[in-house]
């Protein structure tokens, strides 16, 4: 009799990492292609964080820093990070949970790739997404008068903090696309997150300014460190342990985040 074998990655293919990310720049482009039809998230990922920054800068400016050009330099390096957050929180998740649903994961599966070069392949294009996003971001911030008060070296060491941060926060939504089974349940508990994170951290104000229970919410966020990382390296304010704290927080929430949803993924029925 012939001996029938099972369709799926060999564990060759598997220890490869060769293999693994040329597999996910390819699952990358097509991800890529899709948004080239539907720009809606990078659309959202741009106008949300511009409208806040408009807002916050124009209402608010006069009040909190003396003039809407002082504010604009504390704002809009936390608005950056607010771009690739929001980007990565609100759609990297959605877009996975929706090809689940729709079976396309099924045929991934079948395909002698490794487990995961899909998600990682969709976090990638994400990637690519957060650079356009990011780039429109210092478009808009130029327009209203922003100016990177370091050197270019800075500013591109911060906009590759904010990437590394955004791809690592990526993969806690991407768990949760995995495990859930409801595209708008994704986006509640993505947005539900996104509330406390990025509004509950020194974007519109220094966190010593704060009542002091949201201080210690504030000053424990890792939100928080990212947005003096950034603007720390963008204006030249005093860093501290900004950009440690970043780095140590994004290794943990990948270490943590990216087993867990290559598991539920690989279990996923």
């Amino acid at each position: 009799m012939t001996a029938i074998t099972t369709i799926g990655p060999p564990d060759a293919v598997r220890r490869r990492p060769a293999g693994l990310l040329r597999h996910s720049l390819i699952l990358a482009g097509r991800s890529l292609a899709k948004s080239a039809r539907n720009p809606g998230a990078l659309v959202n990922g741009v106008l949300t964080p511009a409208i806040f920054l408009m807002l916050f800068v124009y209402l608010f400016g006069g009040s909190v820093a003396g003039s809407t050009g002082e504010y604009l330099d504390y704002l809009f390096p936390g608005i950056v990070v607010m771009g690739a957050g929001l980007s990565g929180m609100l759609s990297s998740g959605l877009s996975i949970n929706i090809d689940i649903k729709k079976g396309v994961f099924d045929r991934f599966r079948s395909l002698p790739i490794g487990r995961s070069a899909p998600l990682l392949g969709s976090i990638l294009a994400d990637t690519v997404r957060y650079v356009v996003a990011i780039g429109l971001l210092f478009g808009i911030g130029f327009l209203m008068g922003f100016r990177v008060q370091t050197d270019a070296a800075a500013a591109v060491a911060a906009v590759a903090l904010v990437l590394g941060f955004g791809f690592c926060l990526s993969w806690v939504t991407v768990f949760l696309g995995v495990l859930v089974k409801d595209e708008n349940a994704v986006m509640g508990f993505a947005f539900i997150a996104f509330i406390p994170l990025m509004l509950g951290s020194s974007l519109a104000a220094p966190v010593g300014t704060l009542p002091g229970w949201l201080q210690a919410w504030a000053g424990n966020n890792p939100v928080s460190h990212a947005m003096d990382a950034s603007r720390a390296l963008l204006t030249g304010t005093p860093a501290g342990d900004s950009i440690a704290q970043t780095l140590i927080w994004s290794a943990a929430i990948l270490a943590v985040f990216c087993p867990l949803a290559v598991a539920a993924y690989s279990r996923k029925r």
